[in-house]
Protein backbone atom coordinates (compact mmCIF):
# COMPACT_ATOMS: atom_id res chain seq x y z
CA UNK A 1 0.00 0.00 0.00
CA UNK A 2 2.86 2.46 1.06
CA UNK A 3 4.75 1.58 -2.46
CA UNK A 4 1.54 2.83 -4.65
CA UNK A 5 1.01 6.07 -1.84
CA UNK A 6 4.68 6.97 -2.28
CA UNK A 7 5.29 6.46 -5.79
CA UNK A 8 5.70 9.75 -6.82
CA UNK A 9 8.00 10.63 -3.46
CA UNK A 10 11.91 9.65 -3.12
CA UNK A 11 11.77 8.41 0.17
CA UNK A 12 15.13 9.00 2.11
CA UNK A 13 16.17 7.11 5.29
CA UNK A 14 18.30 9.20 7.15
CA UNK A 15 19.61 5.57 9.68
CA UNK A 16 22.66 4.20 9.82
CA UNK A 17 20.18 1.50 11.68
CA UNK A 18 19.51 -2.06 10.50
CA UNK A 19 16.59 -2.36 12.27
CA UNK A 20 14.69 0.78 11.06
CA UNK A 21 15.93 -0.08 7.55
CA UNK A 22 14.32 -3.71 7.58
CA UNK A 23 11.12 -1.63 8.86
CA UNK A 24 11.08 0.46 5.82
CA UNK A 25 11.35 -3.01 3.83
CA UNK A 26 8.79 -4.82 5.52
CA UNK A 27 6.53 -1.59 5.11
CA UNK A 28 7.32 -2.10 1.09
CA UNK A 29 8.85 1.36 0.76
CA UNK A 30 10.90 2.14 -1.91
CA UNK A 31 13.79 4.50 -0.37
CA UNK A 32 17.41 5.11 -0.38
CA UNK A 33 19.49 5.69 2.97
CA UNK A 34 21.32 8.79 3.43
CA UNK A 35 23.92 9.19 6.44
CA UNK A 36 25.01 13.17 7.75
CA UNK A 37 27.17 12.70 10.25
CA UNK A 38 26.06 14.89 13.09
CA UNK A 39 26.55 15.38 16.76
CA UNK A 40 23.27 14.14 19.15
CA UNK A 41 23.91 17.08 21.45
CA UNK A 42 21.13 18.17 23.02
CA UNK A 43 20.28 21.24 25.30
CA UNK A 44 20.33 20.05 29.00
CA UNK A 45 16.89 21.89 29.75
CA UNK A 46 15.04 19.40 28.10
CA UNK A 47 13.51 15.99 29.26
CA UNK A 48 11.82 12.76 27.91
CA UNK A 49 10.39 13.41 23.96
CA UNK A 50 11.55 16.87 23.96
CA UNK A 51 14.95 15.24 23.72
CA UNK A 52 14.03 12.87 20.63
CA UNK A 53 11.83 15.43 19.36
CA UNK A 54 14.99 18.31 18.83
CA UNK A 55 17.25 14.86 17.87
CA UNK A 56 15.28 14.08 15.35
CA UNK A 57 14.66 17.45 14.00
CA UNK A 58 18.21 18.29 14.67
CA UNK A 59 19.11 15.22 12.32
CA UNK A 60 17.18 16.55 9.32
CA UNK A 61 18.51 19.73 9.57
CA UNK A 62 21.75 18.26 8.10
CA UNK A 63 19.78 18.13 4.33
CA UNK A 64 19.49 21.73 3.39
CA UNK A 65 18.79 20.88 -0.49
CA UNK A 66 15.88 18.65 -0.73
CA UNK A 67 13.99 18.53 -3.85
CA UNK A 68 10.19 18.70 -4.32
CA UNK A 69 9.83 15.09 -4.88
CA UNK A 70 12.30 13.94 -1.51
CA UNK A 71 10.41 13.07 1.51
CA UNK A 72 13.15 12.78 4.14
CA UNK A 73 12.97 10.70 7.41
CA UNK A 74 14.94 10.98 10.69
CA UNK A 75 14.59 9.47 13.82
CA UNK A 76 15.75 8.79 17.61
CA UNK A 77 15.17 7.18 20.19
CA UNK A 78 16.30 7.06 23.98
CA UNK A 79 15.68 5.10 27.25
CA UNK A 80 13.96 7.63 29.97
CA UNK A 81 15.00 6.29 33.50
CA UNK A 82 14.71 8.49 36.49
CA UNK A 83 14.70 11.59 34.79
CA UNK A 84 17.56 10.63 32.75
CA UNK A 85 18.19 9.87 28.97
CA UNK A 86 20.05 6.57 28.10
CA UNK A 87 21.81 6.76 24.68
CA UNK A 88 24.01 4.48 23.04
CA UNK A 89 26.66 3.11 25.52
CA UNK A 90 30.25 4.10 24.66
CA UNK A 91 31.40 0.92 25.67
CA UNK A 92 31.30 -2.14 27.64
CA UNK A 93 31.43 -0.60 31.12
CA UNK A 94 28.98 1.76 30.39
CA UNK A 95 26.61 -0.82 28.56
CA UNK A 96 26.86 -2.80 31.77
CA UNK A 97 26.27 0.48 33.52
CA UNK A 98 23.08 1.08 31.93
CA UNK A 99 21.71 -2.50 32.17
CA UNK A 100 22.72 -2.33 36.06
CA UNK A 101 20.88 0.70 36.31
CA UNK A 102 17.52 -0.39 34.67
CA UNK A 103 17.31 -3.85 36.55
CA UNK A 104 14.17 -4.65 39.13
CA UNK A 105 12.79 -0.93 37.26
CA UNK A 106 10.17 0.34 35.28
CA UNK A 107 11.58 3.06 32.06
CA UNK A 108 10.46 4.48 29.05
CA UNK A 109 11.11 4.01 25.46
CA UNK A 110 10.78 7.01 23.21
CA UNK A 111 10.99 7.64 19.89
CA UNK A 112 10.38 10.83 18.02
CA UNK A 113 10.44 10.72 13.82
CA UNK A 114 10.88 13.57 11.86
CA UNK A 115 9.13 13.88 8.54
CA UNK A 116 9.99 16.54 6.04
CA UNK A 117 9.45 17.57 2.83
CA UNK A 118 10.78 20.76 0.73
CA UNK A 119 7.16 22.31 1.81
CA UNK A 120 6.12 20.60 5.38
CA UNK A 121 7.77 19.36 8.67
CA UNK A 122 6.42 16.83 11.05
CA UNK A 123 6.97 15.58 14.13
CA UNK A 124 5.66 12.56 15.77
CA UNK A 125 6.94 10.52 18.76
CA UNK A 126 5.78 6.92 20.45
CA UNK A 127 6.04 5.87 24.41
CA UNK A 128 6.32 2.49 25.57
CA UNK A 129 6.68 1.77 29.00
CA UNK A 130 9.53 -1.52 29.48
CA UNK A 131 9.51 -3.68 32.80
CA UNK A 132 12.98 -5.34 33.88
CA UNK A 133 13.68 -8.22 36.53
CA UNK A 134 16.32 -8.36 38.45
CA UNK A 135 19.04 -9.01 36.58
CA UNK A 136 22.38 -10.70 37.66
CA UNK A 137 25.97 -10.05 36.89
CA UNK A 138 26.64 -12.75 35.02
CA UNK A 139 23.21 -12.22 32.55
CA UNK A 140 24.17 -8.77 32.01
CA UNK A 141 28.13 -10.07 31.51
CA UNK A 142 26.58 -12.65 28.85
CA UNK A 143 24.54 -10.27 26.95
CA UNK A 144 27.31 -7.63 26.61
CA UNK A 145 29.56 -10.41 25.43
CA UNK A 146 27.64 -12.29 23.41
CA UNK A 147 25.12 -9.78 21.52
CA UNK A 148 27.63 -6.46 21.48
CA UNK A 149 24.48 -4.15 22.08
CA UNK A 150 26.90 -1.14 21.91
CA UNK A 151 24.77 0.33 18.93
CA UNK A 152 21.22 0.58 21.04
CA UNK A 153 19.70 3.47 23.64
CA UNK A 154 19.55 2.02 26.63
CA UNK A 155 22.18 -0.90 26.00
CA UNK A 156 19.54 -3.33 25.22
CA UNK A 157 17.74 -4.39 22.27
CA UNK A 158 14.06 -6.31 23.48
CA UNK A 159 14.12 -8.78 20.18
CA UNK A 160 17.10 -10.37 21.61
CA UNK A 161 18.35 -12.87 24.41
CA UNK A 162 17.68 -9.98 27.16
CA UNK A 163 14.54 -9.14 26.33
CA UNK A 164 13.10 -12.62 26.12
CA UNK A 165 14.70 -13.19 29.67
CA UNK A 166 14.33 -10.14 31.57
CA UNK A 167 11.48 -8.02 30.42
CA UNK A 168 8.38 -8.85 32.52
CA UNK A 169 5.99 -6.17 30.77
CA UNK A 170 5.70 -3.46 28.21
CA UNK A 171 2.94 -1.16 27.78
CA UNK A 172 2.57 0.39 24.49
CA UNK A 173 3.89 -0.56 20.92
CA UNK A 174 6.49 -3.48 20.80
CA UNK A 175 7.96 -2.03 17.71
CA UNK A 176 8.63 0.96 19.15
CA UNK A 177 10.92 -0.43 21.74
CA UNK A 178 12.75 -2.13 18.77
CA UNK A 179 13.76 1.64 17.91
CA UNK A 180 10.19 2.60 15.08
CA UNK A 181 7.07 3.17 16.08
CA UNK A 182 5.85 1.79 12.87
CA UNK A 183 1.94 1.87 13.23
CA UNK A 184 2.41 5.72 13.87
CA UNK A 185 4.96 6.41 10.67
CA UNK A 186 2.34 4.08 8.57
CA UNK A 187 -0.54 6.34 9.43
CA UNK A 188 1.44 9.86 8.93
CA UNK A 189 2.65 8.37 5.24
CA UNK A 190 -1.04 7.09 4.47
CA UNK A 191 -1.98 10.67 5.14
CA UNK A 192 0.10 12.53 2.99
Amino acid sequence: MLREKLKDYNVILASGSPRRQQFFKDLDINFSIQLKEIDEIFPPELKGREITDYLSVLKSKAFKNLTEKDLLITSDTIVWLENKALGKPKNNAEAFKMLRSLSNKKHEVITSICIKSKHFNKVIHDITTVSFKKLTDEEINYYIENYKPLDKAGAYGIQEWIGYIAIENIEGSYFNVVGLPVHKLYKELMNL
